[in-house]
């Protein structure tokens, strides 16, 4: 479309950034373009990178002119509209442990570093949400799916859009000077984005919970990582569940035996069905992930 921006990367890569604001409708335009643009199997395209309202190729200019690259994709995205086509995808049901014990230390040793030190996080996104308790946000945050919209920044970690309406949508400012830690797959927010830590490491992102399920793997050893190292890809939908400690537990004894089955779905969704119906588009999602 023509607002457009496309600059370049040095000699090898394209950036095009399609909306200056986080919007479902930019993230969908985006993968609809890199889907098409990777059908088509152009001579010289060696990567392809969707990102949040963005994308980046990278090319090799001896083969394919720059010039030929972007002329292409200007021609894809004149034929996908921002609530155009439908998304052959899946969803998949991530259980998580909200307020749990790992990330409720980890949070205490750095509340220096918080809007609020006198609370948890979950007790903080609750209350600036307007939520009355921890236990209404928890099912306001996993009662909906999420749109991955992007997969990076660490290896293998998600970016998550709520699927509501934008008045409804969950906002929490990150911390205010990043943490030294976070443990491995911690549920965070940032923004307007949930995420999953894949890896143990540094993190500016409120802490939720934790997900016993691996999401990364570079050996690749368990079922759900066989057929490549890292479970997310951009336009997957996901359904947080939330477990207690018990189930918790046995997911990770299963995940240890390599007897754990991912729950998931094949789902085709269209942005302009969920546009007009928020809630039933949802719903439809949802019960396409039950009746797997």
């Amino acid at each position: 479309m023509s607002d457009t921006r496309y600059t370049l990367g040095g000699d090898e890569h394209l950036f095009a950034e399609l909306s200056e604001s986080m919007s479902l409708g930019a993230f969908f335009r985006g993968i609809l373009i890199t889907k098409e643009l990777a059908a088509r199997n152009l001579p010289g395209v060696t990567e392809i990178c969707p990102a949040n309202a963005s994308y980046q190729i990278r090319f090799d200019p001896d083969v394919l002119d720059v010039a030929d690259l972007q002329n292409t994709l200007e021609d894809i995205s004149a034929t996908v509209g921002e609530s155009q086509g439908v998304l052959s995808t899946r969803v998949l049901e991530i259980p998580v442990l909200y307020d749990d014990p790992w990330t409720n230390e980890t949070g205490q040793r750095f509340r220096d570093r918080h809007q609020d030190p006198n609370s948890t996080d979950l007790e903080y996104a609750a209350r600036i949400n307007g939520y009355p308790d921890v236990g209404s946000f928890v099912k306001a945050h996993s009662d909906t799916p999420w749109f991955v919209s992007m997969v990076g920044f660490v290896a293998g970690l998600p970016f998550m859009y709520q699927m509501v309406e934008r008045a409804k949508q969950i906002q929490v400012p990150k911390y205010l000077k990043p943490r030294t830690d976070t443990p491995k797959l911690t549920v965070g927010y940032g923004g307007c984005f949930s995420c999953i830590y894949s890896v143990k490491g540094a993190g500016g992102y409120q802490m939720f919970g934790v997900t016993p399920v691996p999401i990364y793997d570079p050996e690749q050893r368990l079922d759900h990582l066989k057929d490549f190292m890292i479970l997310f890809r951009p336009g997957d939908i996901v359904k947080f569940r939330p477990i207690d400690r018990a189930e918790y537990d046995d997911i990770v004894a299963a995940v240890e035996r390599n007897d754990y089955t991912l729950v998931s779905a094949p789902v085709e969704f269209s942005l302009e069905h969920f546009e007009a119906d928020p809630a039933g588009s949802a719903t439809t999602i949802l019960e396409a992930l039950h009746a797997h």
